[in-house]
């Protein structure tokens, strides 16, 4: 870990220490790895130890101090970690989440780098958003901006958000705005309401991000419904993307079901029907893509467990489409992509 890293979380502790009495400050994370295989078409088979295949491996650390009269402050900084490599798997440190933010009876406004409300829609599925199984290559992977050139499938920089109240009766929104700061792609401007309560969570999401002057706009929309019963959980999303006249329709339904006290099964499915690019793009209308997966999770306990999960990606056309969201140069289009992952995973 570099030094400004051991600085920062040297001082959030010195802060803690002080400020005890009204504020507190948490050290986190997440340390996940799993033995891969994967075969993509024509590029081959890749075997090795991938990072984060259940849930994605993180250091955190964040803060809240009670300012009184209902009023708090808070920050939370985040970054993802290649367990497999020990580097920093991007080239911001911070790069899951930088925020600051102030919270009271009128909800929160939240300042800095961190998910959109049309990726918040789409996270909750049956693996957790990543993985070889997860719809994630669809939500947030090398095609999901339809070659547009966004940055904002899953996160913005600049961003300044406003949370309603969460005593709302299961109510939730968010309103959020990220300034482009003259870079073409970074941009966004979007918005999301939905409720939950223990049996249903539904929620819609709209977004737009600026992708250049002379460009339209890349645009976003998702519906989510999760259907939560003694069996297990119903994952369902429909989610849009718009280019131009390029445009995916996904539409993805999974199930957890709980096999033992312990255990629980994973399945999901999506298709995606892309349309309007021209022949070759992997965005025409004949470039469409089916995942289908399957995984286990067992829990050790509390913060630890190990999983497994097999999933495949039949690809039509020019599309590539790969489990492992970034397409090798090496696979053509309409070939199939599957992959084979063993793992465990513990929070601290």
């Amino acid at each position: 870990m570099n030094k400004p890293v051991l600085l920062a979380l040297a001082c959030s502790a010195v802060t803690s220490s002080a400020f005890a009495q009204t504020s507190s400050v948490t050290l986190y994370g997440v340390a996940d790895a799993a033995v891969r295989q994967v075969k993509n078409g024509s590029a081959g088979t890749v075997k090795g130890v991938a990072s984060g295949a259940n849930t994605t491996s993180r250091l955190g650390v964040r803060g809240v101090e009670q300012l009184g009269g209902g009023l708090s402050a808070g920050f939370h900084l985040e970054s993802g970690i290649e367990l497999d490599t020990g580097a920093s798997n991007a080239s911001k440190f911070w790069n899951r989440r930088s925020t600051v933010s102030l919270m009271g009876e009128f909800g929160e406004v939240r300042l800095g780098r961190d998910t959109t409300p049309t990726y918040n829609n789409a996270v909750n599925d049956e693996f957790g958003i990543v993985g070889v199984g997860s719809r994630g290559v669809f939500v947030y992977g090398s095609s999901a901006v339809l070659g547009s050139g966004a940055t904002t499938a899953q996160r913005t920089d600049n961003g300044v958000s406003y949370f309603l109240p969460r005593n709302l009766g299961g109510w939730f929104g968010q309103v959020h705005v990220a300034a482009g700061e003259g870079v073409a792609g970074n941009k966004y401007t979007g918005g999301r309401i939905g409720f939950e309560n223990s049996t249903f969570l539904v929620g819609g999401a709209v977004g737009q991000t600026d992708v250049g002057s002379t460009q339209p706009k890349f645009k976003n929309y998702n519906l989510l419904l999760n259907y939560k019963s003694p069996w297990g959980t119903l994952h369902t999303l429909f989610d849009v993307k718009k280019w131009g006249q390029r445009k995916a329709q996904e539409l993805s339904v999974g199930a957890t079901v709980p096999v033992t006290q312990a255990g629980s099964i994973r399945v999901g499915y999506t298709n995606v029907n892309r349309s309007g690019g021209v022949a070759g793009s992997g965005y025409a209308d004949a470039d469409d893509s089916t995942r289908v997966a399957l995984g286990y999770v067992h829990d050790l306990s509390k913060r630890t467990a190990l999983y497994g999960t097999y999933a495949t990606i039949s690809n039509k056309g020019a599309a590539r489409s790969s489990v492992l969201y970034t397409t090798p140069t090496g696979m053509p289009g309409g070939e199939s992509s599957s992959g084979m992952e063993v793992g465990v995973r513990h929070s601290f």
